[in-house]
């Protein structure tokens, strides 16, 4: 289905989740899989980008950062949780106390709960070379890549007396370590005695640059009083700045972290901030965490908003699907959403087909629905959207036709009550992932021996590879595709493939004249046991 006519869109779900690294998709793990909505919106800009490799991470030692991401979002989308890519430009609050997430053009997304998960930002001094080397030759942890230093010549540039406090783990990794107090700690500061007689250098003077060899690995660094030393690996403890501006509309404000690391968001053990309902995870509120312990903060406040919104529920005695009160209220939004016209591949691939008892899954406001029931079948039609079930038995009325209403989420236990029938037919259908594969299993059960299914889905490598100024509104990826049906209909021998294949979309059926996709997935089957 595409639009009517261009608009923007207000999603809704339970929770958004601000920041898609570890602590944010362990987040919207935790809360995806309690059955709750969740959008992520992911600015693409983690803080350990620089870096090739990921350390002390149990089951992900020495890994690529991007790999822990990849297989994160995998799992978030495994089970419906939606990751948008995309700067959040601010978030504001409702006098309902919801949530409004505003995205570049104008798209927006409203939730019951907000998590907080935009890191923190490192500050480098300014000095040549360094930043070039940042994440490679420069470090700032000794547990995160102090290893890979061993025995090399390391210096550490000491900027403030914490930097001072990290320093000292690295007598256990080198003999060569020598200390440039280039601010903030002077000479006669206490502890640097101890460190000279276990035979560190301890140099007064301020590093000028950091020099880089041939082929680009880090060999020196000079310092103000013309000294050159050799240097395998810099050591920097930088000054960081929690990432807050989405939240400053809030009245969000950071403090001074006690150890003079920078800034940060101090929150109750429960992850919640001074702003009541957003929930802040990972190093945004300890400076001091890595990958690991961040995942794991971010896994622990996604089950505390579990807790605020279950609590939420009882009290209101609501138990409202966060995906349908998504879809009700993108069709209240508009008194029409799509143009009213069949899709043109349902056309082309239920004309020749003998009319009997049809279901369509995420039906819409029904175009497909009447076109069939106009043609003599009896319909079944199904959408986890009330509104739009409304406006297609309306729609149904008016030309005199019957529909057969039947809202469920076709996720649900048994949403069509083991009822068969000769055509089981989505038309871009939205429905979510889930690991075992229930939506799926629901629509072919559906099906009588004899009968046939007809998935028509969008091709998503253009839409995927297109370059966008602001992000998308929906993650196609987290719903099922005709592809994933296809993969269980060839590998089964109940079932006939007869089409599975890219097509042009047909014109002359289509919804409209809009361009977000030109191709379309078919997939049509016939029960065969």
């Amino acid at each position: 289905m595409s639009h009517a006519d261009h608009t923007t869109i207000e999603r809704h779900c339970d929770v958004a989740i601000i920041g898609g690294s570890a602590a944010g998709l362990a987040a919207a793990l935790q809360l995806s899989r309690q059955r709750r909505s969740v959008i992520v919106i992911d600015g693409g800009e983690p803080r350990n980008t620089p870096a090739e490799h990921m350390h002390s991470f149990l089951g992900y030692e020495g890994q690529a950062p991007g790999d822990l991401l990849a297989v994160g979002r995998d799992e978030v989308r495994n089970y419906g949780g939606e990751i948008l890519t995309g700067q959040v430009e601010t978030v504001t609050k409702t006098d309902g106390g919801k949530f409004v997430v505003h995205l570049p053009g104008g798209n927006s997304v409203v939730a019951r709960r907000v998590i907080a998960a935009t890191g923190l930002r490192d500050h480098l001094p300014d000095i040549p070379g360094m930043r070039e080397q940042w994440g490679h030759g420069v470090i700032h942890c000794p547990f995160c890549h102090g290893y890979e230093a061993r025995d090399q010549d390391i210096v550490a540039l000491i900027t403030s007396p914490m930097g001072l406090h990290a320093a000292t783990l690295f007598t256990a990794l080198t003999d060569k370590l020598t200390l440039v107090l280039h601010a903030e700690v002077s000479a006669d500061e206490p502890g640097l005695d101890r460190l000279r007689a276990a035979g560190v250098a301890v140099l007064d003077a301020k590093m000028t640059s950091v020099n880089s060899a041939a082929g680009g690995a880090l060999n020196s660094v000079d310092l103000d009083n013309g000294q050159q030393l050799p240097a395998r690996t810099v050591v920097i403890g930088p000054k960081v700045s929690a990432n807050i501006a989405p939240f400053v509309d809030l009245g969000l404000q950071a403090s001074e972290h006690p150890s003079g690391m920078g800034t940060y968001i101090p929150v109750e053990m429960t992850g919640e901030t001074p702003i009541s309902g957003l929930f802040a995870a990972g190093s945004l509120t300890n400076p001091g965490f890595q990958v690991m312990p961040s995942a794991a903060h971010g896994s622990q406040i996604g089950a505390y908003v579990s807790f605020t919104l279950v609590d939420e529920d009882i009290e209101q005695a609501s138990k409202v699907s966060g995906n349908a009160a998504d879809w009700d209220s993108r069709y209240s939004s508009q008194a029409r959403v799509w143009s009213g016209n069949p899709n043109g591949s349902i056309v082309v691939e239920a004309e020749a087909l003998t009319p009997g008892t049809a279901l369509e899954v995420g039906a819409g406001e029904g175009a497909d629905s009447i076109w069939l029931a106009e043609r003599g079948w009896s319909v079944t039609t199904n959408d986890i959207s009330q509104v739009s079930l409304d406006r297609a038995m309306a729609e149904a009325n008016r030309r005199g036709l019957t529909l057969i209403p039947l809202q469920a989420d076709i996720n649900d236990a048994d949403p069509i009550g083991g009822r068969t029938f000769d055509l089981v037919s989505l038309a871009y259908a939205s429905f979510p992932k889930t690991p075992d594969s229930r939506g799926q299993t629901n629509v072919l059960n559906a099906v009588k021996v004899g009968g046939t299914v007809l998935l028509v889905g969008h091709d998503l490598a253009p839409m995927l590879a297109e370059s966008l100024d602001e992000p998308r509104p929906f993650d196609h990826l987290a719903d099922v595709q005709p592809t994933e049906f296809a993969e269980v209909l060839e590998a089964s021998d109940n079932w006939e493939v007869l089409v599975n294949e890219l097509r042009p979309r047909p014109s002359g059926h289509i919804h409209s004249e809009t361009n977000h996709h030109v191709n379309d997935v078919i997939v049509r089957a016939r029960r065969v046991r």
